[in-house]
């Protein structure tokens, strides 16, 4: 499994908005160069972090982007599933129906079991944990 490069580049621009201070604004230009996103992957990014509720953005000479909530708040899955929807390692896992084999595969509780470890570490993770 490999996140998608929408979601890592989520995850570093959060990460950077978490090494500022609670009252700083970047600008988007500053992350995008101080993160090597391309800008326009960046704006993109940008409004799918404001309407999940992780970043505020504010435009006009004193505008940029702040973190909604204090990193310690924010989890690695809060910004992967805002980005990428909910976490699936196999499709049996969202829907069990899907797959023809699911009344005896003896690989689906062990996909489930899976998911559900990554999820709780994701879910476990905040952005404090990161910021020096």
């Amino acid at each position: 499994m490999q996140i998608t490069r929408q979601a890592d580049y989520a995850i570093r621009a959060v990460l950077y908005l978490s090494s500022l201070n609670s009252s700083d604004r970047a600008a988007t230009s500053r992350i995008a160069e101080n993160q090597g996103i391309p800008p326009s992957f960046l704006a993109k990014i940008i409004s799918q972090l404001s309407i999940a509720g992780l970043i505020h953005t504010s435009r006009g000479a004193k505008g940029g982007v702040t973190l909604a909530k204090d990193p310690g708040s924010i989890s690695l899955l809060d910004v992967v599933e805002a980005i990428d929807g909910p976490v699936s390692l196999n499709q049996c896992t969202i829907d069990p129906l899907e797959c023809v084999r699911s009344s005896n595969c003896p690989m689906h509780s062990f996909w489930c079991e899976a998911q559900t470890e990554l999820v709780s570490r994701l879910g476990s993770t905040s952005f404090a944990r990161f910021v020096n």
